[in-house]
C-alpha cells in the first residue's frame, strides 16, 4: 500500500511527522504531498490529510483533479466534522487500511467561475457578500439561465449538502443529507421577509449576476480564499467528487448533523463577544489574544473572559506561538 501525506501548512508538521513516525513503523509506502507535488492524489491508494478539517479543505481546494480517496487526521486535542481520525487511532486504523477494511464515500463539490475565471472548487459553500459587513447587496438568482430572483440582502450562499451544516445553516438554510443530489441557496438577511432557502438539483447552472453595492463585493469559498467580483458568479456540479475514506460503522452523514445540533444548542447560551470570537477563529484562523482584540473591537477583558469561557467548553484550544515561545495562540477544535 502506498499513501500520501498532505500538510495545509507549517502549522501541521509537528502532526505530519508523527503520522510519518507511526507509518513508517508498520512498513507502510509513504509520500509526502505538498503544493507543487499534487499529481500524487493519483498515484497513492489513500491520501492522508493533516490538520482537521482545515487540511480536508485545504486540499481539496488544490486537488482539481481526480484523487485517491482521502482520511483526514486531527490532533489528539482537538475534533473535527469532517475529519474522522485521531491521530493517536492512527496505528490501528493504518492496520484495517491495509486490510481495505474501510469504505469509500463520494460527497459533491463546486465548479465555481467569477466574472468567466475558473477558480478553486469548494466542498462546502460559496458566498458573496459585500467586503464591508452590513452593507447590502443587489443581485440577480439565475438557474439554468432562467431568472428566480431579484434580491437586496446582506449576501447570498451556495452550498453542497456537506456545507449545509456549515455557514449555510447559520444563516438559516436546511440541514441535508451528504448523499442529497442538491444544492442549498440561501439570501442572508434578505430585505423580503418572504425570501426563503432554495433547495435545487445539482444538474442545475447557478448564476448570480448583476451584482451592485455601495462597496466592492468578494466571492469566499469554504470561509477561507476571496475573490473580488464585478458581474457574475456561475456554479455547477464540480466534474470530480471529493472521494472520503469511512472506518466507523454508524453514517457519517448522521453522526455530522448530531454534532452540529449540539452545537447549535451550545451556541444559544454563549455570551454574544464568545460567539464573536469563535467565528473570527473559524474565518481567521489561529490568533494571539492581541490579534482577536484588534479584530473583533473587543475590550481586552472581555476577549480574555470569553476566551476562557470557550476553553472551558472545549471549542477552542491553546497553543504556543512557534514565532514567539512566550506568546500563546488560539485555534477552533472543532
Amino acid at each position: 500500500m502506498k499513501i500520501a501525506i498532505s500538510a495545509a501548512d507549517s502549522r501541521d508538521n509537528a502532526l505530519l511527522s508523527q503520522m510519518k513516525t507511526t507509518l513508517e513503523s508498520l512498513s507502510i509506502n509513504i509520500e509526502i504531498m505538498r503544493d507543487s507535488n499534487h499529481k500524487l492524489a493519483n498515484e497513492v491508494d489513500l491520501v492522508l490529510a493533516a490538520g482537521g478539517d482545515r487540511g480536508i479543505l485545504d486540499y481539496f481546494h488544490k486537488v482539481v483533479t481526480d484523487s485517491a480517496p482521502v482520511l483526514g487526521v486531527y490532533e489528539s486535542d482537538s475534533t473535527g466534522f469532517l475529519a474522522q481520525l485521531d491521530v493517536r487511532d492512527l496505528e490501528s486504523a493504518a492496520l484495517r487500511l491495509k486490510k481495505g477494511d474501510y469504505e469509500i464515500d463520494e460527497v459533491l463539490r463546486i465548479a465555481v467561475k467569477v466574472d468567466g475565471r475558473e477558480v478553486e472548487p469548494v466542498l462546502n459553500d460559496v458566498a458573496v457578500f459585500s467586503s464591508k459587513s452590513a452593507i447590502l447587496m443587489e443581485h440577480v438568482l439565475r438557474i439554468d439561465n432562467k431568472d428566480v430572483w431579484h434580491d437586496n440582502s446582506d449576501g447570498v450562499i451556495i452550498a453542497t449538502p456537506t456545507g449545509s451544516t456549515a455557514y449555510s445553516m447559520s444563516a438559516g438554510g436546511p440541514m441535508v443529507l451528504q448523499k442529497s443530489r442538491v444544492f442549498i441557496v440561501v439570501s442572508v438577511n434578505s430585505v423580503d421577509n418572504t425570501r426563503r432557502p432554495l433547495v435545487v438539483p445539482n444538474e442545475t447552472v447557478l448564476k448570480i449576476s448583476n451584482i451592485m453595492s455601495r462597496y466592492h463585493c468578494e466571492v469566499v469559498l469554504d470561509g477561507g480564499s476571496r475573490f473580488a467580483i464585478r458581474r457574475e458568479l456561475e456554479c455547477q456540479k464540480h466534474q470530480f467528487p471529493a472521494r472520503f475514506v469511512r472506518l466507523m460503522a454508524d453514517s457519517a452523514a448522521i453522526s455530522l448533523i448530531t454534532k452540529k445540533v449540539k452545537l447549535a444548542e451550545d451556541l444559544l447560551s454563549m455570551p454574544p463577544s464568545a460567539k464573536l470570537i469563535l467565528k473570527t477563529l473559524e474565518y481567521e484562523g489561529a490568533l494571539s489574544q492581541r490579534d482577536l482584540t484588534t479584530r473583533t473591537l473587543l475590550p481586552e477583558r472581555t476577549v480574555r473572559l470569553s476566551l476562557s469561557h470557550l476553553l472551558g467548553r472545549g471549542y477552542v484550544k491553546r497553543k504556543t506561538s512557534l514565532r514567539d515561545a512566550r506568546q500563546k495562540i488560539y485555534e477552533l477544535r472543532i
